[in-house]
């Protein structure tokens, strides 16, 4: 067993109460019997219930008219991808334990069944709700903009003439039907694969045939029109109405537009494995044949093709999603991309330019914090690719979790392996969804003569962290990147991020020891100034949240803030309660899931929970302890959930420049003021949005006043 690998914890699955519009969600301990169930469930939220909550907060921003009408469109096209990714992966999970026909209630007191109820009964008011914010934004708005998604019925004939060409020169060459009849079975279809089910007859006879549109093609195909007109046309739209070219000798009766949702966890006993990578890679090749999780069809199919799909797919006729309109709206990214007005976008900006000559001078005069988006992400890069190529590098370590498709990072990596230097990187294999680029970049780095540490069983390495080791006049100096967000320079346009890079000696003999522990067999040490996951991170954010009770005790100055993504960790909350029941103040912004109950009278009424959904994904875990005099503040990759403090390898790291810390509490501030995109969350888990301030305050758009010119 690896020396990192943190005992498994209290199961963590629950369920909701629904009612109406209002998400009411509550969790229990992992222990209860069920006379406590009820009360306990008061005082806590349900994990899926809670994050189902933010994506309803994602779902009113395409409402939203002060958002650009493009904007607003892009929030629909989220929403639809969140959605997605909730089912393949916290939906799957739960169908599998209801496919074991597990009988006994989960460590919260909730019988699975009943959890599977409650996800689809929220989760069909929040597809309705987003099919009419679509239609609504078509028909009207979009319209009005000249950007339309006209039938084929309503195109002219020139229209139908370029469509007509597009389809036999192109779409039809490509495109494959597939009987389905004894003697041929019903095709594999990877998740998320948008296909058409279609009813054939012939001499009173019926069949079957399935129609995958074809992955090499965009779904979206636009027509010709003038600089101000933007006018689409859907791939499905377009093969339906040559279906008899496909089928001749038949006559079709019907079609139907559907797609299979797949289980995508990896489901692999690491104790059992020899070679995790090539068991990651195994898993990935089955994804296309994993067991269905939903069936998503058009609400027009008839019963008949609807049992023959159902039944072929072979999915429980629960898990079966009759859809009105469009299936798949994640398809609008990619009408976006195509439409050329960037007066229904947000406005473009360049962010504060932050690139150096020398970014190892720059990194003795002083520690340099960048706050991605607002500022260049420049002197992350140019830290690795400076490295590549200076003589007096002498290696270079690093952790990879997920990385951009062309990522300047990797190749820097891969330039400083080829150039001699020793080079070590840490990829994460089992990252969610990127796994095959993962692996791709694994491949490629040890091709280069990268040393690859492919994970480690039972454990995720989610800690953004880069080694620099130099040869100076004074003797080696190493240069330390820290970051709560991933090495990725498409991510770091979206999602805001906060990134350390320093030389400070106690931080380099840390990170020298985080990457003896992950990849060889050395026990944690003593830390410096880092603290880590498995072993520390829980026990050392419980100390300090007993530093403020006594604070409070003492002085009445207990003080907390929190900004992070996730707040779902039993024992975190619960410490949190504590603190609340002795009069701590603690501020809390969490973007998506959070299982505390504020406002709960004697146990969380000093706790405020805000939530921020704009323009950028709030990606940065800031922590601070302690209002006046000398606060503690700390940056992260690691939220307060369990698997973070169990399940994954993590780093805590103190900000401790006057300066900067200085920096850090000012944001904090402004972040605590927003009154434009900040929801309040009530004691029943419903948010409510933020009362108007005069002037309003949009803490993104005000960084991007701050560290960014217009372009």
């Amino acid at each position: 067993m690896h020396c990192l690998t943190g005992a498994s914890g209290a199961n963590t699955d629950s369920r909701a109460d629904v009612s109406g519009k209002t998400i009411c969600v509550h969790q229990c301990p992992s222990v209860v019997s069920p006379r406590e169930g009820p009360v306990l469930r008061d005082r806590y939220v349900n994990r899926e219930w809670s994050w189902l909550a933010f994506n309803e907060r994602v779902l009113e921003e395409a409402e939203d008219k002060s958002n650009p009408l493009l904007e607003r469109v892009k929030f629909v096209a989220i929403f639809a991808s969140n959605l997605d990714e909730f089912y393949m992966k916290r939906v799957a999970a739960l169908c599998e334990v209801i496919d074991a026909d597990e009988k006994k209630p989960d460590g919260f007191g909730y019988f699975p069944e009943e959890v599977y109820r409650g996800i689809e009964a929220i989760a069909t008011r929040l597809r309705t709700r987003h099919v009419e914010i679509f239609r609504r934004l078509l028909r009207q708005e979009l319209a009005a903009a000249g950007i339309r998604l006209p039938e084929m019925s309503q195109l002219g004939e020139r229209d139908r003439a370029v469509v007509q060409s597009y389809f036999d020169t192109t779409a039809y060459p490509l495109a494959t039907p597939m009987a389905v009849d004894q003697s041929h079975p019903f095709p594999i279809l990877p998740s998320k694969t948008l296909s058409l089910a279609v009813r054939l007859e012939r001499a009173g006879e019926s069949a079957l045939a399935i129609l995958p549109l074809p992955a090499g093609l965009p779904r979206v195909f636009k027509l010709p029109a003038s600089r101000m007109d933007h006018r689409f046309v859907l791939l499905e739209d377009i093969l339906r109405a040559n279906l008899e070219r496909f089928f001749r000798g038949y006559e079709v009766r019907e079609s139907a537009v559907f797609r299979v949702m797949r289980d995508s966890e990896l489901n692999i006993d690491e104790d059992e494995v020899s070679d995790l990578l090539e068991a990651v890679e195994e898993q990935v090749r089955g994804r296309p044949r994993a067991k269905p999780v939903a069936l998503e069809i058009e609400r027009t199919v008839s019963p008949g093709l609807l049992e023959q799909v159902t039944e072929r797919v072979g999915v429980a006729a629960d898990r079966v999603k009759l859809l009105d309109g469009r299936i798949d709206l994640t398809f609008l990214y990619e009408l976006i991309a195509k439409t050329s007005r960037p007066d229904l976008q947000d406005r473009m900006y360049d962010a504060g330019a932050t690139e150096y000559d020398d970014i190892f001078q720059r990194i003795r005069e002083s520690d340099l914090l960048v706050h991605v988006p607002y500022q260049s992400y420049r002197p992350v890069i140019d830290l690795v690719d400076r490295a590549a190529d200076d003589p007096d590098v002498l290696g270079i370590k690093i952790t990879l979790y997920r990385t951009y498709q062309q990522s300047a990072v990797v190749q820097s990596l891969a330039r400083a392996a080829l150039n001699g230097k020793q080079v070590t990187v840490l990829v994460e294999i089992k990252a969610s969804f990127d796994e095959e680029r993962n692996i791709r970049w694994a491949r490629q780095l040890e091709h280069a003569g990268c040393h690859v540490v492919y994970g480690i069983p039972r454990m995720k390495i989610h800690a953004k962290l880069c080694l620099v080791i130099r040869r100076e006049d004074d003797g080696i100096r190493r240069y330390v990147h820290l970051g709560t967000g991933n090495y990725n320079e498409a991510t770091a346009r979206v999602y805001t991020d906060l990134h350390l890079l320093t030389c400070a000696e106690p931080f380099g003999r840390d990170a020298s020891d985080v990457f003896n522990v992950i990849s060889g067999h050395s026990l944690p040490p003593r830390w410096n100034k880092l603290v880590v996951a498995p072993h520390h991170l829980r026990d050392y954010f419980l100390q300090l949240i007993d530093g403020e009770v006594e604070n409070q005790r003492r002085s009445g100055t207990g003080f907390v803030f929190a900004k992070l993504n996730a707040l779902q960790d039993r024992k975190i909350i619960d410490k949190l309660y504590e603190a609340g029941a002795a009069g701590v103040k603690m501020q809390l912004l969490v973007r998506g899931i959070c299982c505390l109950r504020p406002g709960l009278k004697g146990l969380s009424e000093t706790i405020e929970v805000r939530s921020i959904v704009g323009r950028f994904l709030e990606h940065s875990r800031i922590y601070q302890f302690g209002g006046g005099g000398e606060p503690k503040l700390f940056l992260s990759s690691s939220d307060w959930m369990k698997r973070n403090m169990e399940r994954r390898i993590e780093l805590l790291f103190p900000v401790e420049r006057p300066e900067l810390k200085q920096e850090l509490r000012a944001l904090l501030d402004l972040y605590w003021r927003d009154s434009v995109k900040a929801r309040i969350m009530l004691p029943d888990a419903t948010y409510r949005r933020a009362e108007p301030a005069r002037p309003p305050l949009s803490v993104q758009e005000e960084l991007i006043q701050r560290h960014a010119t217009s372009a």
